[in-house]
């Protein structure tokens, strides 16, 4: 990936521009009224105590929530470069999915882990900043396309996997060494959310596999309701002296042909009441 700009357009603008669109919302107040924006980030932020005493939003507002200019310059670059790619191949809703539930899962699986104390963790800790679900997009970009040549900070050159692998070893130090070792934690964790859910996921994103569950499922209970009404169907005509018969999926079986018949033959069938006279 060379030095020069994916296109500017999609969830991934829609992600960035809410990102940045909270940036300098947060620095204006800060300016104008430092108190309220000082509560609103801490109503916002991710902390492990208040997430489990019922502020259960902070796993998803603590990703928009800007950590320095620096950091997040990087992380909408990151998010730029990575999300485009990840965008042409998987869609737009599946863009905004991934960014989310792997923003919300490293968000809870960073405060489960905080409650064991190790590194030096603790439920008190907060973070912010987007850099969990950047680096779950990361972590998915060098899966699907681990060769490609991309830009260390737009300066070294190396391939998708060594730079996520690099990355992944720069916050585990900053893990057990580092000032925001909660931070650093959940970077970590949103690698792993980014790995399981290209592992676990359907290719189209949750929305579309439940979507396609609930499909399924009326059209199963519409296929129940078919085979109930044969075979009572069934029942009524042999009390007219009349033999009828309908497969296990509730299709009109032709008596004369012995197989079963199309929906508009089945509903020319069952509609002719010349029987009858």
């Amino acid at each position: 990936m060379s030095l020069s700009l994916p296109s500017f357009s999609g969830a991934t603008r829609k992600l960035i521009l809410a990102n940045v669109g909270v940036f300098f919302t947060l620095a204006l107040l800060d300016w104008a009224a430092p108190a309220v924006g000082r509560l609103l980030t801490a109503g916002l932020w991710l902390q492990p105590a208040a997430l489990f005493h019922g502020q259960i939003w902070q796993p998803l507002t603590y990703s928009f929530l800007p950590l320095g200019i620096l950091g997040t310059l990087f992380a909408m670059l990151s998010l730029w470069f990575t999300g485009v790619f990840l965008e042409e191949r998987f869609g737009s809703r599946w863009m905004i999915e991934f960014y989310l539930v792997t923003a919300a899962g490293a968000g809870l699986l960073a405060s489960i882990i905080s409650y064991t104390h190790i590194f030096g963790l603790h439920p008190q800790m907060v973070t912010v900043g987007a850099w969990a679900p950047v680096m779950a997009l990361l972590v998915a970009f060098s899966v699907l396309a681990g060769d490609q040549e991309i830009r260390f900070n737009f300066i070294l050159n190396m391939k998708a996997k060594y730079l996520a692998v690099l990355y992944v070893v720069i916050f585990l130090a900053l893990l057990v060494k580092g000032d925001d070792r909660f931070g650093a934690l959940a970077v970590l964790c949103g690698a792993f959310c980014g790995w399981l859910y290209l592992r676990v996921v359907p290719r189209r994103g949750l929305s579309f596999g439940a979507t396609e569950s609930l499909y399924g499922a009326r059209n199963n209970y519409y296929r129940w309701k078919r085979r109930r009404a044969a075979r009572k169907f069934e029942v009524y005509m042999r009390k007219q002296n009349r033999e009828v018969h309908f497969d296990n999926e509730g299709r009109y079986v032709d008596p004369d042909t012995g197989r079963e018949t199309t929906e508009r033959e089945t509903n020319r069938k069952l509609h002719d009441k010349r029987w009858m006279n």
